[in-house]
């Protein structure tokens, strides 16, 4: 399902350099199977890989299907992993525009799902009250802790328009977080809201897997069992140290970071790709940048960014490497089509899919970059599917835990997340 192909960036390598790696590679790699590194008690996004919980998919798939019944808007409030995977996932699975309609009422099949409490705009949120005005709406609260500033505030102004409007308002509030503690929790008990419980040993960033992404995911009309296995297979694929995508991965981002390299791009030429780069995105900046350390992560979408950023990228800084996420194969691809005159002087293009055209954009880039000074590397998806986008997740965060081991930091907390908090709480309780 994922091929990872980094011979172009071999060339700014000295060839033995992969090879004197190895050892410490296969050792990071054993402190995550192992248990041995930092942060070793928060590896349940791998046990749930391990011992899949069928009846925990079910009960997600029955409550999603509820939700796709009687709900026009589903609304998700979270930030970080809280929402990031979730919108990835439906961004890139779920249809671009209009959802399919029951023939018989006419009523979409999935209802729209929103994504709100990721910031502090107080003129989106009254916007999307407005938005939301003669809808039947369900809210998806989802905070580890349950002190969130972002996404609780956004609950307690929501909160109050939910009850003025429907009687059975502690049903259509479902709350995902911690399962033993947490003030909501104890909301959700007091009020007699739905709950879903986010394994106490599972990351936020590390959550798609977990309630937090997979009930969005299903109530958007997703497949979260292929999802999910196509997760499970890629771990166990991963588990050996020989044709490991994961581990090369690891090793040659290390391996620039050693030279001074300071900048990681991930690039698609996907549009429904783009929400995949913002969760890795977070992904691996919480979990590398530490101590000094780490490359610091950016996304683009080309063709669009090459007629913005193409051309830094291209003659700017040589302080970053470049990896392309890319799509082997597409289903029902779009034939350019003969018009019968050559006006636009596209005419030599026409039979040929528009998906051929932005894979030579693709190889054209990729090349042009290589020969710009950019060490590039390629990862593979044989199609974008469910199964394929669950084993892209786990292979991203399989390689960021040995990326970050192969650091010396702990792939698994974010302490300077912290510092904002305290002076935003500080700076608040002087108003």
């Amino acid at each position: 399902m994922i091929r990872y192909d980094f011979s172009p960036a071999l060339s700014f390598l000295e060839a033995h350099d992969l090879d004197a790696l190895r050892p410490r590679v296969e050792a990071a790699h054993r402190m995550l199977l192992e248990r041995t590194g930092p942060g070793s008690e928060m590896l349940g996004w791998r046990d749930l890989l391990r011992e899949p919980d069928d009846a925990l998919l079910e009960d997600i798939d029955a409550t999603a299907s509820e939700i796709r019944e009687q709900a026009d808007v589903f609304l998700c409030l979270g930030i970080g992993g809280s929402y990031l995977g979730a919108q990835a996932v439906i961004e890139a699975l779920a249809p671009l525009f209009r959802p399919p309609v029951d023939t018989e009422t006419g009523r979409p099949l999935a209802p729209e799902v929103l994504f709100a409490g990721h910031h502090l705009s107080g003129g989106y949120l009254k916007a999307l009250l407005a938005y939301l005005e003669d809808k039947s709406v369900y809210v998806n609260v989802i905070s580890k802790s349950g002190t969130t500033l972002e996404t609780m505030l956004t609950f307690r102004i929501l909160r109050p328009w939910l009850e003025a409007r429907f009687p059975d308002v502690a049903r259509r509030i479902i709350v995902t977080t911690d399962p033993a503690r947490g003030r909501l929790r104890e909301m959700a008990s007091i009020c007699g809201y739905r709950r879903y419980a986010i394994p106490p040993d599972v990351g936020g960033r590390f959550s798609v897997l977990t309630p937090v992404g997979l009930l969005p995911i299903a109530v958007a009309g997703v497949d979260i069992r292929t999802l999910f296995y196509g997760a499970v297979e890629m771990c166990e694929r991963l588990k050996n140290h020989q044709d490991n995508p994961a581990l090369d991965y690891a090793a040659l981002r290390y391996l620039f970071h050693e030279r001074g390299y300071a900048l990681e791009l991930l690039a698609v030429f996907e549009p429904r790709l783009r929400g995949i780069g913002a969760w890795w995105q977070q992904l691996f900046g919480e979990s590398e940048g530490k101590a000094g350390k780490g490359l610091y992560p950016d996304t683009v979408q080309y063709t669009t960014d090459l007629h913005s950023l193409g051309q830094y990228v291209q003659e700017g800084r040589r302080h970053l490497i470049e990896t392309f996420l890319m799509v082997a194969r597409e289903p029902e691809p779009l034939t350019i089509p003969d018009t019968g005159d050559d006006l636009d002087g596209l005419a030599y293009l026409s039979g040929r899919s528009l998906q051929t055209v932005n894979h030579n954009a693709y190889e054209g880039t990729r090349r042009a970059h290589t020969d710009g000074g950019i060490p590039v590397s390629t990862i593979w998806m044989d199609r974008l599917a469910p199964g394929p986008l669950g084993a892209c997740l786990y292979f991203f965060m399989h390689a960021v835990a040995v990326s970050g081991y192969l650091l010396g930091v702990n792939p698994f907390d974010q302490p300077g997340v912290e510092a904002y908090k305290r002076e935003m709480y500080r700076l608040l309780r002087k108003i």
